[in-house]
């Protein structure tokens, strides 16, 4: 797919709920902490998370997420995550919840079509764009308990505070993309990504603060058992995943 124009950008990164919500993540800022913050969707223990976590589905953002940004095609370095969280869940529990594709952005939905024939797993359809639109992903999925549902993505004001929102599992990962193979991003949600990772991460008094104080507790993982695939062991291919070192 062809990058966005900036007025199309624009457009894409306008997200009304994001807006809405804003005020409660100023009274509430730990919904920016996320569970889990990894390099990547490949060292997520996905069957842990079925086991010791309570999860019976995942929803994943798509771009720089699973995807380069705007391509249809599996990044290396997703490839072993994505078909992990299938073998854990089956396809039927594995979906995307884009902010674009699937959306009323997304004329007859197109782009969920085709992303859907390319990596093999639904697009959920849904009129609200994250952090709304919780009601069409429980629809979707079959389920009734958010608690159950775990969002992947690299967005902290969208991805993890749709999940914290809601009291899902959250998983926080850095973007698959840097330089060249980044050239396609959406130009404001760059610049709005890099804002919120600096906020969180970076090291002054807030960002300390909240990660001291984590996340808000899940209803089913206590915390104790592993979500994260230990790299020595076999089940961590690292030629299915690419070179973490380099991100």
């Amino acid at each position: 797919r062809e990058s966005p124009t900036p007025l199309s950008a624009m457009v894409q990164s306008l997200n009304t709920a994001a807006l809405k919500t804003l005020t409660t993540i100023l009274l509430r800022p730990s919904l920016t902490v996320p569970h889990l913050s990894l390099p990547g969707v490949s060292y997520v223990d996905y069957a842990a998370l079925r086991a010791h976590a309570g999860i019976r589905a995942v929803a994943f953002d798509k771009d720089n997420t699973l995807t380069a940004p705007y391509e249809n095609f599996i990044h290396t370095d997703a490839a072993f995550g994505l078909s992990g969280a299938i073998s854990a869940f089956g396809v039927e529990n594995v979906a995307i919840l884009s902010n674009s594709a699937g959306t009323a952005d997304d004329a007859d939905f197109r782009d969920a079509l085709e992303i859907e024939e390319a990596l093999g797993i639904a697009v959920i359809r849904h009129s609200t764009k994250k952090p709304g639109g919780m009601d069409e992903v429980l629809t979707h999925f079959g389920l009734t308990d958010p608690a159950e549902l775990c969002v992947v993505g690299d967005r902290l004001l969208t991805d993890v505070v749709f999940g914290n929102l809601h009291g899902c599992m959250t998983v926080h990962v850095l973007p698959l993309c840097k330089g060249a193979d980044n050239a396609k991003d959406n130009k404001v949600a760059k610049i709005v990504r890099s804002i919120e990772n600096a906020a969180l991460y970076g090291d002054w008094f807030v960002g300390r603060k909240l990660r001291e104080g984590g996340p808000g507790k899940h209803k089913f993982w206590t915390g104790e058992s592993s979500l994260i695939l230990d790299r020595d062991s076999a089940a961590f291919d690292m030629s299915k995943v690419g070179s973490p070192e380099a991100k």
